[in-house]
């Protein structure tokens, strides 16, 4: 398998997301509008309030989803009931065309980018109509190799989630959006289980996509909690996805593996601070240690009087506090040179006291 040798960069909207850039988050709003544009609203507002980059809902009309069916994965059924089918279930959350063109420009004025996930054809086409910055793939939509070369075609960046496949499936899915166009790709490591134990989560498999296919890669994270979505940053995940409600006691199916505002809030904070710790890698003092560095570390002193003309032996020099003197890897040359000058015991030690 041979690297894809795609950017490492890739502009989403004004962003530029990858190589030494800011992690993109995503506050994956879905489904959790209930259906409800007004709700949808508030999403894209508590997105923005709690600093994401982008905020993404699910673009698509239920009978070209599901088959009449279709069954509910069991995490759907513990939220929503078994009675319906997904069909159902997905009518029931399904936004008009008219939601989306208002949620964009609603984003627009919150001062944040508003994408969707295609899931169908036509929806992939209307998308790109209303000039969405990115497409992304949801993680059942791997293989549908036809979608990804359409999607590939308009040129935008994808955004690949890679949840259930292994390495071979999502070689074929990069393979099938080089050929479709010259769509830049992030993929994204995934989970697909709701909530997504920790023990599951695998955050090396990121790098182990980075190696194989030359790409920016990212978490789309399923767990509850920040910890496995702070984490992957530490990686270097370069784009971060994560489901977004306003209350997690809604009935929908999505809720109970999502974050409400402040929690989203306080992963962002965190992911922030992450980064700056990251730094650049080179093992320099930091400026702001200078005043514990001149406190802490020992110089050389006079461990007692020394007169005048004497040798300085090992019994005459000790290491002491503060560190503004000569440092004690100068010992070795200090030993055996004459003093120039009587010395009192405690003081610190300088190439002018000796001979």
């Amino acid at each position: 398998m041979t690297p894809v040798h795609r950017p490492r960069i890739v502009r989403i909207g004004q962003r530029l997301v990858g190589d030494g850039q800011p992690c993109y988050v995503i506050a994956e709003a879905g489904v959790n509008h209930e259906g409800d544009v007004g709700l949808a609203r508030k999403l894209v507002e508590a997105a923005a309030e709690a600093g994401a980059d982008a905020v993404k809902f699910q673009t698509f009309r239920a009978e070209a989803l599901a088959s009449p069916a279709a069954e509910k994965a069991e995490y759907q059924k513990a939220a929503t009931g078994a009675a319906e089918g997904q069909r159902a279930m997905l009518r029931r959350l399904e936004l008009p065309p008219d939601a989306f063109r208002e949620l964009m420009a609603h984003a627009g004025r919150c001062g944040i980018e508003c994408l969707s996930t295609p899931f169908d054809p036509e929806s992939a086409r209307f998308l790109a109509g209303l000039d969405v910055a990115a497409f992304k793939v949801s993680s059942g939509d791997l293989t549908s190799l036809p979608l990804l070369r359409q999607l590939a075609a308009t040129g935008r960046p994808i955004l690949l989630s890679t949840g259930m496949a292994d390495l071979g499936e999502v070689d074929e899915a990069l393979a099938a959006i080089k050929a479709g166009g010259s769509s830049p790709v992030v993929v994204l490591h995934c989970v697909s289980s709701y909530p997504a134990d920790p023990a599951a989560a695998n955050l090396r498999a990121m790098e182990t996509m980075a190696r194989a296919f030359g790409v920016p890669v990212g978490f789309s994270d399923h767990t509850l909690g920040i910890e496995m979505a702070v984490a992957a940053v530490a990686l270097g995940a370069c784009v971060l996805e994560k489901h977004l409600t306003v209350d997690r006691g809604l009935p929908g199916p999505d809720h109970r593996a999502s974050l409400e505002p402040a929690e989203f809030r306080a992963m962002v904070r965190a992911v922030r601070n992450v980064e700056a710790g990251l730094g650049d890698g080179l093992k320099v003092p930091h400026p702001s240690e200078a005043d514990v560095r001149r406190a802490a570390r020992k110089s050389l002193v006079a461990a007692r009087p020394v007169a005048a003309g004497a040798v300085l032996t090992a019994e005459d020099v000790g290491l002491q506090r503060p560190g503004t003197g000569l440092p004690p890897r100068l010992l070795d040359l200090v030993l055996g040179r004459r003093a120039r000058r009587e010395i009192p015991a405690g003081m610190l030690l300088a190439w002018s006291d000796l001979e």
